[in-house]
């Protein structure tokens, strides 16, 4: 890594001239060990305000093309009649642009992997959030299968470790899923573990283990105070498995591609006082 082969060059020529001034060699190790500290150190702030730099660029792309959906969305939901297949379509297609586009932006950090060694590991994340957006399901397991020490996706949000678990569930690896869940779960608290629990109890839906999905809810309820868990918890004590539902965790639910999200809805038009039609 060039930052740490630069703070060593910088140690050494600290370290030869206090020598060759005659300071004493503790005094010289001390000021090295200083000079080495210092220059990774600044280094490392130089190279995080040019990695925020273009991060906050590819921010912004995002957040306008949500934005330009979001309103195409609210055209549509304004307009009776319209097509809904055809507004699915335009919004798939949409999303498959912003999310190529934003694969591609990663590119732009590559060159940081020489200065930070970290980097690889955030690039990773970014690429598999993408890719896994993509449906490139493939290139989403070799990245999870790459994982090791400064390697594969780091796994500090729920997202990517929802991702790999949901993953592992279409992949029939149910023990991994489960391994994955309680190996991440206890690092998220409160409202934080949300996802995970959500998917890990339909995951035991799904395979029937009925009643590890109601204590599981219990606990989910309890950390969370989500009010999906109580309703889902109560429809499994009520033997009605199949009124299961994690429409309450919204969109991230619904990004982790294991069940299709409602169509957007149009206004109903209806009658007012004089008979005319409004909106």
């Amino acid at each position: 890594m060039f930052s740490i082969l630069i703070s060593t060059m910088v140690t050494a020529i600290l370290m030869g001239g206090l020598n060759a001034a005659g300071v004493k060699s503790g005094t010289a190790t001390f000021f090295g060990v200083v000079g080495f500290i210092a220059t990774f150190f600044l280094i490392g702030f130089l190279v995080r305000k040019r990695v925020a730099k273009v991060q906050n660029e590819l921010q912004e792309i995002m957040m306008s093309a949500q934005a330009r959906m979001n309103r195409k969305i609210q055209q549509f939901q304004s307009k009776p009649g319209g097509n809904i297949k055809l507004i699915q379509r335009q919004l798939e297609a949409d999303q498959k642009a912003i999310y190529t586009e934003g694969l591609e932006f990663t590119k732009r950090l590559e060159p940081f992997k020489k200065w930070s060694t970290m980097m690889g590991r955030q690039i990773a994340t970014m690429r598999l959030q993408f890719l896994y957006q993509l449906k490139e399901f493939e290139q989403v397991d070799a990245i999870f299968a790459g994982s090791g020490f400064l390697k594969g996706p780091m796994m500090m949000e729920p997202m990517p470790v929802a991702m790999k678990m949901a993953r592992q569930y279409k992949n029939k690896d149910i023990a991994g899923a489960e391994k994955t869940f309680k190996r991440h779960i206890k690092w998220f608290r409160a409202d934080r573990g949300t996802l995970l629990y959500g998917l890990m109890s339909w995951i035991l839906v799904k395979e029937g283990e009925l009643e590890k999905a109601r204590d599981l809810l219990m606990k989910a309820k309890e950390a969370t105070a989500n009010d999906t868990f109580g309703a889902n918890w109560e429809r499994l004590s009520n033997d009605k498995p199949k009124n299961f539902s994690n429409a309450g965790l919204g969109e991230e639910w619904y990004g982790l591609y294991l069940e299709n999200p409602p169509a957007p809805k149009q206004q109903r038009m209806r009658p007012n006082a004089r008979g005319k039609r409004s909106f």
